[in-house]
């Protein structure tokens, strides 16, 4: 997405995807580590919080195998064994949209949320409705029939909250964490709609066609 592009113009050279053969890092040696796999969705939520924020020197990434994952990694960092995972200050944090807001609340770069009381709420209602909003649509993509109704309404549901603050083309106007939440997820949706269902989930949503053009 061209919104969140590195801070840093150097592109990032990222490191192979540790397996369960891979040692592991030196753990809780007071280098900050997110843990991610490369082609999660809610990974990418905390990876592009990182870029976004310049943080590239300040938070390493450590690529993870999900078809094999080292051992140490649910034994010594994370015993959920899910990413992203974010070690910090001999802790660890788990949950992509709380690792967002740890990353945007414990570290120097760009506030990922404005000041305006107004717009911050309704970002806690998207992003609440976040969850609800992905289910309903691959469970429509997974279904036999056409794009459900119920994914229809979610999809108009996003273009009416698009046009809320008409200032940009992001929920708030301007690049935020709620964008961040749904960038990985309308980027797939998108491409698998119109994959399978031949389905274009901008037709007639010029604000959601303008969201994805800066994808």
């Amino acid at each position: 997405m061209a919104a969140a592009a590195p801070a840093s113009s150097a592109k990032e050279v990222l490191p192979p995807s540790l397996t369960s053969a891979s040692e592991p890092p030196p753990l809780f040696d007071g280098t900050t580590r997110l843990y991610v796999s490369y082609v999660s969705p809610y990974a990418q939520r905390t990876w592009i919080a990182r870029n976004y924020k310049g943080l590239q020197d300040k938070i390493k990434i450590i690529g993870i195998d999900l078809g094999d994952r080292p051992a140490w990694y649910k034994e010594k960092v994370y015993p959920l064994n899910k990413v992203p995972s974010l070690e910090h200050n001999n802790q660890v944090k788990g949950e992509s949209l709380d690792i967002v807001k740890y990353i945007d609340n414990n570290f120097e770069g760009v506030a990922l949320l404005p000041d305006d009381p107004e717009k911050k709420q309704f970002a806690e209602e998207l992003l609440a409705y976040s969850d609800e909003f992905n289910m309903t649509l691959y469970l429509s993509i997974l279904a036999k029939e056409d794009a459900s109704s119920e994914a229809v309404a979610a999809l108009d549901k996003i273009e009416a909250a698009l046009a809320k603050f008409n200032d940009g083309p992001f929920f708030l106007g301007q690049f935020s964490l709620v964008d961040i939440a749904y960038v990985p997820f309308i980027e797939r949706i998108q491409i698998l709609l119109s994959d399978i269902k031949k389905y274009d989930i901008t037709e007639g949503r010029p604000n959601l066609q303008k969201f994805v053009e800066v994808l």
